[in-house]
């Protein structure tokens, strides 16, 4: 974003649609309710002139459309995160043993990208896991929001870690204590746990979305893995089959030939808004994870990779 310029100001916020498409930003005014105004008439102002299909208005307790995002907030403060996450800062770079894992050397250590793609490729190599190719892009996304790429990231939850892992999380891994900040270790626990929550939601979302296009399909269900990671595959399972909660899933399914894997993902979120803990801290997680990608992918190191295809 701030390639982009949008949140060169902190004192702004960005408007982005479904797709997580950027469409504009306003700069904030001296007080909330004034902010919010001018928020509702940027939303109408935006459909006037196409820019955006629909709006409607947010106010306190309410989501408005387009979704609105403060440029004050950690997350989007990128650039430091990207360079850890690339390697650019030579402090970052990495090497180490985990489990039957080695990487890189302390002679010629490498950047944490190539370490998560090395620990992604070996399991699947080895069978261990099996996860969409496209999971790697968006785990690397969850990177830079979980912890900023930072491997002492510490949590008042006391999650910890570059992937921000729970001590519950940690305990079913098996990962002692004095390994607990290990970057090896903490890819490979997320990736262990993302197929866990894959194994459990494959039938239920084979059931629903079975038929889309195979691409397509891969992203949705790599989406919802990121919605399971921040919220509980359970959560995300009801989504997909609960009689009440399902009923934006099931819609999607229908016509999904309109709507793309992110518009079904932050849809199926967003028309549940309120109910079963849904808020916007779930809305926002996967679109946070996507703007972090999206900022990956403008890097010369991966732009036009087949990472971020």
């Amino acid at each position: 974003m701030k390639e982009s310029g949008y949140c060169a100001d902190i004192e702004r916020h960005i408007l982005f649609n479904m797709r997580g498409r950027f469409l504009g930003y306003i700069d904030d005014e001296n007080t909330r309710e004034a902010t919010q105004k001018r928020l509702n008439d940027t939303r109408r102002s935006l459909v006037a002139s196409g820019r955006a299909d629909s709006w409607a208005a947010g106010g306190p307790g309410t989501t408005g459309y387009p979704f609105a995002l403060a440029c004050d907030q950690p997350h989007v403060n990128l650039d430091d995160a990207v360079a850890r996450y690339l390697g650019t800062l030579p402090t970052e770079l990495i090497w180490g043993a985990w489990d039957d894992l080695s990487f890189a050397t302390q002679d010629k250590p490498e950047p944490l990208h190539d370490a998560l793609m090395y620990v992604y490729g070996t399991r699947q190599q080895q069978q261990r896991n099996s996860l969409p190719a496209t999971l790697p892009k968006y785990l690397a996304g969850q990177v830079l929001i979980e912890s900023s790429g930072q491997q002492r990231a510490h949590s008042a939850a006391n999650a910890k870690g570059i992937l921000q892992l729970s001590p519950s999380a940690l305990g079913d891994c098996r990962i002692k204590p004095a390994n607990h900040w290990h970057r090896l270790a903490q890819i490979d626990c997320a990736l262990r746990l993302m197929n866990q929550n894959a194994r459990n939601l494959r039938e239920p979302f084979d059931q629903r979305f079975g038929h889309l296009p195979e691409g397509k399909r891969d992203q949705l269900f790599t989406l919802l893995l990121v919605q399971a990671y921040h919220g509980g595959a359970s959560r995300v399972e009801s989504l997909l089959d609960d009689e009440t909660l399902s009923r934006p899933a099931a819609y999607f399914a229908s016509e999904h030939e309109n709507f793309s894997a992110g518009d079904i993902a932050f849809g199926m979120v967003f028309h549940n808004l309120g109910r079963d803990r849904f808020g916007l801290a779930s809305l926002y997680y996967v679109a946070d994870v996507q703007l972090a990608t999206e900022a990956l992918c403008r890097t010369p190191r991966l732009a036009n990779t087949a990472f971020c295809e």
